[in-house]
């Protein structure tokens, strides 16, 4: 009993200091240090992270496949040889998921982030052409509604586009082509595009108002990755060329 007692003492001692004690910020401190070369290195610190370092760079330096081509995203045409590569790549590998897209957008000019140089294509170089977490997802979309795709791809002096050619004359598209066929704009086509895009990324248009829509579960960057690796063992080497997918006059 006498434990017991003690024990509701302190505890309701404890309970009302809770209840009573306040605090309040009276004084604070900024101080700026300097980043710079002058500051010794912390082995401790290096030591801990120095495995999982050895490890990212091993990955990323990884050697996946070759390109006979510089695949560069400067042109004085409204398509280059980068954003054909990077269109084909993703298409080809979503069409492996879904056989039956008719074209792709997967993005547009300002998210190729960087060129890759002629000769071996490591990690690295897709992760630094695409740094970010996009998904492929595929747009059953109305006629109209690919319309106003065109028109923003036309407007925007060209995209990277694959399984799909036309030509831009006074910023709208004319001779269109879609899967090697004339576009109908009373049929419905699935379009593959990425999360990004379809949410109005670059003020893309188009995908509003769907038939309906399928997220491949693909990440545009492993489609990159896988394309690359399956050229590669193919035996073969990236050799993508300006093919006028898109012209303009």
């Amino acid at each position: 009993m006498k434990y017991t007692l003690y024990s509701f003492i302190i505890a309701a001692i404890f309970l009302n200091s809770c209840t009573t004690t306040h605090y309040a910020l009276t004084k604070s401190n900024r101080e700026e240090y300097a980043i710079n070369d002058k500051i010794s290195v912390d082995s401790s610190v290096v030591k801990t992270y120095l495995p999982y370092k050895t490890a990212i760079d091993n990955e990323m330096n990884k050697v996946i496949g070759y390109t006979d081509v510089a695949l560069v995203k400067r042109s004085t045409l409204p398509e280059s040889v980068l954003g054909n590569f990077f269109a084909d790549a993703i298409l080809n590998q979503a069409k492996k998921i879904q056989p039956n897209i008719d074209f792709a957008m997967p993005s547009t000019n300002g998210g190729l982030r960087n060129d890759v140089a002629k000769g071996a294509i490591i990690v690295s170089n897709i992760f630094e052409l695409m740094p970010f977490e996009n998904e492929t997802v595929v747009f059953n979309l109305k006629g109209n509604d690919v319309l106003e795709l065109l028109k923003f791809i036309a407007s925007s002096g060209g995209q990277p586009v694959a399984g799909l050619k036309m030509n831009i004359k006074n910023n709208l598209p004319e001779n269109i082509f879609i899967n090697g066929k004339e576009f109908d704009i009373n049929k419905d086509y699935y379009v593959l595009t990425s999360d990004y895009i379809a949410s109005g990324g670059d003020d893309a248009k188009g995908f509003a108002n769907p038939i309906g829509k399928k997220v491949l579960g693909l990440k545009i960057r492993d489609a990159l990755l896988k394309e690359v690796n399956d050229v590669q063992l193919e035996g073969k080497k990236i050799n993508t060329k300006l093919d006028g997918r898109i012209t303009k006059n």
